[in-house]
């Protein structure tokens, strides 16, 4: 099949991930990835409710794109971000804590919560202090690095940072599968192991659905329409601060001339009464 014939979703967009995310085994291969434990380390994983529910009517609704809890009962949230966040942060630390606080069956116990991880994919450069492309952060102390806490782990994936040499990592390949965009790509990510493969081989099957072939052409219509909104906003924005920076410059150019003037006119021993007079001001 040549590439105009092969049509496949891109893994990055939200729709297609939280498909291919059904598939137990695709999931335990990526975490395994992300996390960096044996597969094998992993019982089971099962899909909840990706809604956060709300306890007031005017608090801000969390939806997740792939929620899950481990044999451990730890929950995880896996999120693909593909349009600039400067607040990232602060959302993921959102969804993080309202997943701690809305554990069941916590009994008004502290020492019953379950560990919460945030996952967040981003197709753009977050971190501006390093070039690695996978950061995981905890809660710390700040001159010795003293752990407060591992209730809560929250994971950063930069896909830009994806280095071109590989480093021997199956994170580094699930990467490579997510950024994929043609079909050599595509068989070069599934020969890496037999999680991805299966992850490619879901893929092509979602992808010759009619329907979610509809679904995922509406999802991605819905990120280019954002996207060029908050381009033509930024480009909005640009040229009404250069209106008002010339405007506020001619202002504060008149008022630098006119501080020059009275300097000048007081140079020559006018009093402030004399020049009040010259320029028909009323003191």
């Amino acid at each position: 099949m040549s590439n105009q014939e092969y049509f496949i979703m891109s893994p990055k967009v939200d729709f297609a991930f939280k498909e291919i995310m059904n598939n137990e085994k695709v999931r335990k291969g990526f975490i395994s990835a992300v996390l960096n434990i044996p597969v094998t380390d992993i019982k089971k994983t099962v899909l909840k409710n990706a809604n956060l529910p709300k306890n007031h009517e005017d608090e801000k609704q969390g939806i997740l794109d792939v929620y899950l809890t481990m044999n451990d009962d730890t929950e995880i949230d896996i999120e693909i971000q593909l349009s600039y966040m400067a607040t990232w942060a602060e959302r993921s630390a959102f969804y993080v804590s309202k997943m701690l606080v809305e554990q069941p069956n916590i009994n008004k116990v502290y020492s019953n919560f379950k560990k919460c991880i945030g996952i967040n994919i981003l197709d753009f450069n977050f971190v501006k202090e390093t070039e690695r492309f996978h950061t995981i952060y905890h809660i710390r102390e700040d001159s010795e690095n003293i752990r407060f806490t591992d209730i809560m782990e929250w994971h950063l994936i930069e896909l830009p940072k994806l280095p071109t040499k590989e480093d021997g990592t199956d994170l580094y390949d699930w990467i490579k599968f997510l950024k994929a965009e043609n079909k050599e790509e595509f068989d070069m990510a599934a020969s890496s192991n037999e999680y991805i493969r299966e992850a490619v081989n879901e893929l092509e099957v979602i992808s010759q659905d009619e329907i979610k072939r509809m679904e995922y052409n509406a999802r991605q219509k819905a990120i280019w329409d954002y996207n060029t909104l908050m381009e033509e906003n930024f480009s909005r924005g640009i040229l009404q601060g250069r209106a008002e920076g010339r405007a506020e410059g001619r202002a504060e150019g008149r008022a630098n001339e006119r501080a020059a003037m009275l300097d000048k006119m007081k140079a020559f021993g006018l009093s402030d009464s004399d020049i009040n007079k010259i320029l028909n001001i009323n003191p």
